[in-house]
């Protein structure tokens, strides 16, 4: 006979008592943690692997976004604007190339090269070098909300499949075991639903910033570039005005 559904809250409540206070007094988090998995069942160790997965995602977006592509923007347009007001191009350049792993300064130097080009060059060369270096920025982190999803849905996999199996041999034992069986069929399920639901919410959180930090990255790489083609852009300007005016003084 299938028990009801209050009988069934009467068991897991009964249970959750006691191992509730058995896992309070080891206090030991490793031990927990095995028996999470002992109990979670072998979708436990397939959302173990899609956890892997998921910190190296935000392990490796983590380094290339904060470190490798860390530049101080300010200081850095500064400077180059100052060198370039100066007539100085080569040396702004070579200032560019001292951060060759960061998009900024890769957009920029795009256009210094070709600064002498004339204006439809550079514009030519900043859109080329922003379509070429912007898309690293974002790369990969549209995977962690994938991530989150297939870890949930491998939680919920895990949870179906230890009722199943838990109803399924309620009515094959005796009633003294039943009650134990049910307590193991529903940790089984809810430690799949938990592991599954805790690797969901660090990928959407770690999506969540990642998403926001290079969006923002990105908007700074093209108005940096716009700034930049506006200068060399004015600076061709004055560069042309003194030629026509001595022209005129000599004619």
């Amino acid at each position: 006979m299938i028990p009801s559904v209050s009988e069934l809250l009467r068991v897991v409540v009964a249970e959750a008592a006691p191992a509730a206070a058995g896992h309070a007094s080891s206090g030991g988090l490793g031990d927990f943690i095995v028996g999470a998995f002992k109990a979670g069942g072998p979708f436990m160790f397939v959302n173990l692997f899609w956890l892997a997965a998921s910190l190296a995602v935000i392990g490796e977006r983590a380094v290339t976004l904060l470190y490798r592509y860390r530049l101080n923007a300010t200081a850095f347009i500064e400077q180059v604007h100052k060198m370039v007001r100066g007539g100085n191009l080569d040396r702004a350049v070579k200032f560019c190339g001292m951060a060759p792993r960061s998009p900024l300064a890769r957009v920029i130097r795009a256009g210094l090269i070709n600064a002498n080009r004339g204006e439809l060059e550079v514009a030519k060369a900043v859109e080329e070098a922003l379509a070429e270096y912007t898309p690293h920025v974002s790369r990969r982190v549209q995977w962690l909300w994938s991530l989150a999803n297939i870890a949930t849905l491998v939680g919920l996999v895990g949870t179906i499949v230890g009722l199943i199996g838990t109803f399924r041999a309620l009515g094959n034992v005796p009633a003294e075991q039943k009650q134990a069986l049910l307590s193991n069929g529903i940790s089984e399920a809810m430690y799949n639903t938990g592991f599954g639901l805790s690797i969901a919410v660090l990928c959407i959180v770690a999506h969540l910033f990642f998403s926001n930090y290079a969006k923002n990255m990105v908007e700074l790489v093209e108005l940096n570039a716009l700034k930049l083609e506006n200068l060399l852009s004015r600076r061709g300007s004055l560069e042309v005005v003194p030629a026509d005016s001595d022209v005129r003084a000599a004619s």
